[in-house]
């Protein structure tokens, strides 16, 4: 085998071809969604830079093994901090507050970025290197050091997402404990420490989910919350009785896509309005446009995303390496089941992007950073395979 034969074959073809679908159903929704005639711009051109600035991203950091993103880890983390932290104390002319949040720069050229979705990734990859130092330096396990451990994943996780919180962004807060629960339950931590602990929290979710239903005015009264805080969960409840306000992008999504039925109205037989459907309503384009059968077809794209990202983790020797993945496939597991779940009702509403579809260039560029990482893994890893002298 010949040295450029050994380098292609550490391309990932399978998910190569996976993104590139992805991709086409991104600028087939978009370019649906912009001719609605509520838009002035070509957001399908845009995205499709965002997808070329994507490839640059993964070109670059699939040359970084896993030593190299070990070290880089750290001042990754670190930077992504000061920008979240940048974005508390910078006037309004670099960051503007949109929609109530104050989540974005505003960057010459680039009309805003939003530094939580890079976060999400260095996340990742400070929550894999803790896990993989702490069982490198711990080789016995132990009650107490299992404690510790999961100490470090909760701080690691704790200073970012107080810091969006801050903004406030509940959707990006809720991808953080998504990534941070998965990392946990993939780094060994004993059952007789998890088991408590999240049998708590889901009985102290439940408790405050029943006040919130049946008990508003308690919380009202003793922790100072809003009448109109419990809209959204209201709305989402009951989006009929709220479809002029608060639930109007539910139960327009639901008509959406319920009036798709089986195979759809056809591309570009859209009759249902719906604002901003090119973002994170884009899920709502396919179900109309395309039907059940286009539906399914894009949700098993994602099943295949998600195959490929495990395959990968559970091939590789590394256990960096299989942390790395553990924490991909929990922020796009999640980013998935919550986009389209908001859009069919299952769950509250809460501004989450479909990943590598919903038009958006910081949400794009991060999840094609959170890939590069894995494109890494099987470029490093097929290296050891067909090399005689790793």
């Amino acid at each position: 085998m010949t040295s450029n034969q050994k380098n292609n074959t550490r391309l990932d073809y399978g998910l190569v071809m996976i993104l590139f679908l992805l991709f086409l159903a991104s600028c087939i929704s978009i370019y649906s969604a912009q001719t609605t005639g509520q838009y002035g711009e070509n957001f399908l051109l845009k995205q499709i830079i965002w997808y070329a600035v994507g490839v640059g991203i993964i070109a670059g950091v699939i040359s970084l093994d896993s030593e190299q993103l070990r070290k880089l880890t750290w001042f990754a983390y670190g930077f992504g901090i000061i920008l979240l932290a940048g974005l508390i104390v910078a006037p309004s002319s670099i960051a503007p507050t949109i929609n109530g949040a104050k989540s974005w720069y505003r960057v010459p050229g680039l009309s805003s970025l939003q530094p939580s979705e890079f976060v999400k990734v260095f996340i990742i990859l400070a929550l894999a290197r803790v896990i993989h130092d702490h069982h490198q330096k711990n080789t016995i396990k132990t009650i107490s050091s299992d404690i510790w451990l999961l100490i470090k994943i909760g701080l690691v996780t704790f200073v970012p997402l107080m810091l969006v919180m801050q903004q406030p962004d509940l959707g990006t807060s809720l991808v953080f404990l998504a990534i941070m629960l998965g990392m946990i339950f993939i780094s060994g931590i004993s059952w007789k420490i998890l088991v408590p602990i999240f049998g708590t929290g889901i009985t102290l979710i439940s408790v405050i989910f029943y006040f919130v239903i049946w008990k508003p005015q308690i919380l009202e009264k003793y922790l100072g919350v809003k009448e109109y805080q419990f809209g959204r969960i209201y709305s989402w409840l009951d989006p009929y009785n709220y479809q002029s306000t608060t639930g109007f992008q539910l139960t327009r999504s639901l008509l959406a896509i319920g009036s798709g039925e089986t195979t759809g109205k056809g591309y570009g037989t859209r009759e249902v309005y719906l604002p901003e459907s090119h973002t994170d309503f884009i899920f709502s384009i396919v179900g109309e446009e395309f039907g059940f059968v286009g539906a399914s077809v894009l949700i098993s794209l994602f099943f295949l995303l998600v195959y490929q990202i495990t395959k990968i983790g559970m091939e590789t020797k590394n256990d960096f390496y299989t942390y790395l993945c553990v924490g991909v496939i929990s922020m796009i597991t999640f980013h998935v089941f919550q986009n389209i779940g908001m859009t069919i009702g299952l769950l509250p509403i809460t501004g989450i992007p479909l990943p590598f579809v919903s038009y958006g260039g910081s949400s794009l560029m991060g999840n094609m950073l959170a890939i590069s990482l894995i494109f890494s893994i099987r470029y490093h890893y097929k290296k050891y395979m067909f090399s005689t002298s790793a």
